[in-house]
């Protein structure tokens, strides 16, 4: 019998060592993964290759102690901390009597569950699509049957693969043309806000850093925080009052994670754009981590690749109250503060960081007319400004 509620899927966990750094900390990733999905994980199946099996990924035998895992346990999942080609994908779901589902999938899935506004419904949507575009290629064979006629209606036919397929691009096209028309929104916003000399501000990390926590904690946005992975998709951006300089505009942006797949950061360009066009990123680091060096590089890798690696950079280190760490700024070569030591969940140090924006918008000389400031904004309505009590 399953101890879980009916309706809740059971997984096996699936991980493969081909000599990667952090492979301990990329399957605790996995097991996260997992319970963000609401997918309660049964069992750890993991062992060593030097590379991956053509058709079975973790090859012949380790499929078979795989699929015993997942009867022994009564699991219908087995998820791969990998990239599954089709081929492998069909292949596994043939062999173990449960569904293989890899890592991109898994975060799609996720990004599924989580998007709420339109913008992100449609940027997960396309992604989805174009992950699963892949998976139609002689996936059953029902797929394969032509469809023809009599008369006016005869002919070859098109296979139900064909259809399939057609009916994805144009959904594809449709989606990738709604976001473009999303996206001329956003850049109408950043334009009024560029001409009324508004500095822009947007936070960055790996994923459940505590971004959305320290976002909350700055401007009382009450954006929906919670420590699990991928807790918030959508780009939010609130007013935020800075003494002596008036109104910046401050962003929360999706937290990234290791392996994120291309398909997400293609869909999501248009969401990230905040990031590529603000006048300064904060940065946000878990210090308790003991994984924050790969994660920092992670972050650096996907901001290089939207176009947003010469922006620059306020580092944050979070959740100091786990890490043991002493609030505090540390400075560069130029007297500039590089890092902030901070705790976002209890508020220690958050002051810290407010300075630091202080300095870079003084520095970027933006227009300190606050008037004028609220009025180029470019917010959706009802956010409001925020001030120091």
């Amino acid at each position: 019998m399953s101890e879980t509620s009916p309706g809740v899927d059971r997984a096996v966990l699936v991980g493969i060592d081909f000599g990667q750094n952090g492979f301990s900390e990329s399957l605790e990733e996995l097991r996260l993964l997992a319970i963000s999905a609401g997918i309660k994980p049964v069992a750890l199946i993991t062992g060593k290759r030097a590379r991956p099996d053509p058709a079975l990924y973790g090859g012949k035998g380790k499929t078979e102690e795989v699929r015993a895992a997942a009867k022994a346990n009564d699991a219908n999942l087995v998820l791969y901390n990998h990239q599954l080609s089709p081929a492998q994908e069909r292949n596994l779901n043939t062999a173990l009597g449960a569904r293989a589902v890899d890592r991109t999938a898994l975060i799609l899935d996720i990004f599924g569950q989580r998007a709420k506004s339109r913008a992100g419904k449609l940027q997960v949507e396309l992604a989805q699509l174009e992950h699963a575009s892949t998976r139609l290629v002689r996936g059953w064979t029902h797929l394969e049957r032509q469809r023809g006629g009599h008369g006016m209606m005869g002919g070859m036919g098109e296979t139900q693969l064909e259809i399939d397929r057609r009916l994805l691009g144009k959904r594809v096209k449709l989606l990738k043309d709604e976001l473009v028309k999303l996206g001329r929104q956003r850049s109408v916003q950043r334009r009024a806000r560029t001409r009324g000399g508004v500095f822009s501000a947007s936070l960055v990390g790996y994923t459940n850093a505590g971004k959305s926590t320290l976002f909350n904690a700055l401007t009382h946005a009450g954006s929906y925080a919670a420590d699990q992975l991928f807790a918030t998709l959508d780009t939010t951006s609130r007013k935020l009052y800075l003494e002596g300089v008036g109104q910046i505009v401050m962003s929360d942006t999706v937290g990234f994670i290791r392996e994120l797949p291309h398909t997400l950061i293609d869909a999501f360009r248009a969401t990230l754009e905040e990031t590529i066009r603000a006048d300064v990123l904060v940065h946000v680091v878990d210090s308790a981590s003991t994984s924050r060096a790969d994660q920092v590089a992670e972050v650096n890798a996907v901001l290089s690749e939207i176009g947003a690696a010469d922006v620059p950079q306020i580092m944050v280190w979070n959740k100091i109250d786990a890490s043991g760490l002493s609030p505090g700024v540390d400075r560069d070569e130029y007297g500039k503060i590089a890092r902030v030591r901070l705790s976002a969940r209890t508020g220690v140090g958050v002051g810290l960081l407010r300075q630091a924006l202080i300095e870079a918008a003084s520095a970027a000389n933006p227009s300190s007319d606050d008037e004028a400031n609220q009025d180029t904004l470019g917010l959706e309505p009802g956010r409001v400004e925020v001030r120091p009590e």
